[in-house]
């Protein structure tokens, strides 16, 4: 099997995901996932796919990944993992589209508006 490479993105974070056969090894910009995302709610969403699909320590994962915050990050990566699993085998994909991991998920942070502080925030208002 070659290598596997796909895409995902979340907010404003893009990762490029490179799948190959091996033992369930994930590196994140050349360093080892548990070292870049400390906390273990992130470290689940990395490996959510693998457990979706029965594949945990089938695969390692090679990615680089950066703009946005770690959470984009991490969803960002997941995407790709998932996409690539189902470019392996196109069996998987009803196991990971029904826990919604194959949607990009569209939300973006909303642009700020000139005469505003913020998006959505007004200065305050003074009727005398």
């Amino acid at each position: 099997m070659q290598v596997i490479n796909t895409l995902g993105r979340r907010k404003t974070a893009v990762a490029r995901v490179y799948l190959s056969k091996g033992k369930g090894k994930i590196t994140v910009n050349n360093k080892e996932a548990k070292e870049v995302f400390p906390i273990d709610v992130l470290q689940s969403k990395l490996v959510q796919p693998f457990v979706l699909t029965d594949t945990v320590g089938k695969y390692n994962v090679s990615v680089n990944v950066s703009g946005g915050g770690i959470n984009g990050q991490v969803e960002a990566i997941r995407l790709g993992i998932s996409r690539a699993l189902v470019e392996i085998d196109a069996e998987n994909r009803v196991a990971l589209k029904v826990d919604g991991l194959m949607t990009r998920d569209p939300r973006m942070v909303e642009r700020k508006k000139p005469g505003q502080p913020k998006a959505r925030k007004k200065f305050q208002f003074s009727k005398r």
